[in-house]
């Protein structure tokens, strides 16, 4: 299937180190893509390029067909784009409400219900988001996300820092975002619970990308077993896989 986003061939350099060579993502509508890889391996570089907030030193960003030379979050995001990065994205004074309804009226959208439903922060809609748990906070932020209904989804580490609890929560909202066509992307250190959600893996690794295929099939490739997560790991969740799909 053609892909909603992809972003080809990206080279990135901070100052003496490069960070990535030639790296390729591709958001394929339908798909939870799990992009893994080691801290520092420059999974979160890749996607701020595709998202428009890093500029790269080389490669292109394709959306929707066409080419961005220079992709800016704003311009994509009127184009059904959202981006969920590794930090606070909330006012701290406003409530969950208030964001919301400022995300209804500027894209024109019905009421949000089903994405306060979807990542269970109804009972969270008019508190503060400074008085928000980690987890509370993360939900919301996704609960923002998920009621633009966006074509494709960029999540940065949707699951650090939180309960098992709030993990579920989003990981469930994520699998059900791609079942109604979106492209979604996500990085993270939570093995378990991104591998379970996943329908294709990209590892990230030496500056470049490799897609591995279905879950099962990463789990039994052979590098990234050794270099990554660890036999014993590799077969207990294959394991768990096969039992459960």
């Amino acid at each position: 299937m053609t892909p909603v986003l992809q972003a080809d061939s990206i080279h990135k350099v901070f100052g003496p180190r490069t960070v990535l060579t030639a790296a390729t993502l591709r958001a394929v509508p339908g798909q939870l893509t799990y992009l893994v890889g080691r801290n520092g391996c420059g999974k979160s570089t890749l996607l701020r390029i595709a998202a428009g907030e890093l500029q790269a030193e080389g490669g292109v960003v394709f959306y929707k067909g066409r080419a961005m030379l220079r992709p800016r979050w704003h311009r994509l995001a009127r184009a059904g784009f959202a981006y969920l990065p590794d930090r606070e994205l909330l006012a701290p004074r406003r409530t969950l409400r208030e964001h919301l309804d400022v995300v209804v009226r500027q894209f024109g959208l019905p009421e949000p219900s089903d994405a306060v439903r979807r990542c269970g922060v109804e009972r969270l809609l008019d508190v503060p988001c400074a008085s928000l748990s980690t987890g509370e906070r993360r939900r919301a932020e996704l609960a923002t996300i998920l009621a633009r209904r966006p074509d494709c989804l960029l999540a940065d580490e949707p699951h650090r820092h939180i309960d098992p609890e709030d993990r579920a929560v989003i990981s469930e909202a994520l699998r059900d975002l791609a079942r109604t066509g979106c492209a979604v992307v996500v990085t993270g250190h939570e093995l378990e619970d991104l591998i379970r959600a996943a329908d294709a893996v990209t590892w990230c690794t030496d500056g470049t990308t490799y897609e591995l295929g279905s879950a099962k099939e990463a789990l039994g490739h052979w590098r990234l077993v050794r270099e990554y997560m660890g036999a014993r790991r590799a077969t207990e969740l294959l394991e768990e896989l096969e039992a459960i799909r």
